[in-house]
């Protein structure tokens, strides 16, 4: 997709911080309190990254997750931006800026993938199957 297309596709936000590596407000942004069951998916290619089973509040303000769904579709790049030094986090599919990655999270992992709400869309489970996303349930079924 051409960044002309992309533009037209998205809100000034999500341009932003998809594109030009830009950070949405915390506590001011779509996912940082939904704990509905779903997937949340690359708002640029549709590829799915974070269950809302690896989902929880780590209070601060954007949507936090210990894992990726799928690694391969997990990019990670040191980011030296703002006086830190930081791991952000990228869609490979989907060639942007999702957030970063940390290693304050719960364990096992402790990792905290703190991830912009603009740079993705939730499937809600209900509708996984109408979305194209059938596959998915399964990431629910108890095991």
């Amino acid at each position: 997709m051409k960044k002309d297309e992309i533009r037209d596709k998205l809100t000034p936000m999500q341009y932003n911080v998809t594109q030009q590596n830009g950070t949405e407000p915390p506590f001011r942004n779509d996912y940082w309190n939904n704990f509905e069951v779903g997937i949340y998916v690359d708002i640029i290619s549709g590829k799915p990254l974070f269950s809302s089973k690896d989902k929880y509040d780590a209070g601060c303000g954007w949507p936090s997750f210990t894992k990726p769904i799928d690694d391969s579709e997990i990019e990670e790049k040191m980011d030296t931006s703002h006086f830190m030094v930081r791991t952000e986090v990228r869609s490979r599919s989907g060639e942007s800026h999702l957030g970063h990655v940390f290693d304050d999270g719960p364990g096992p992992s402790n990792l905290r993938y703190c991830i912009n709400s603009a740079a993705l869309r939730f499937i809600p489970f209900e509708k996984l199957e109408e979305e194209g996303y059938g596959e998915y349930k399964k990431l629910f079924q108890k095991k």
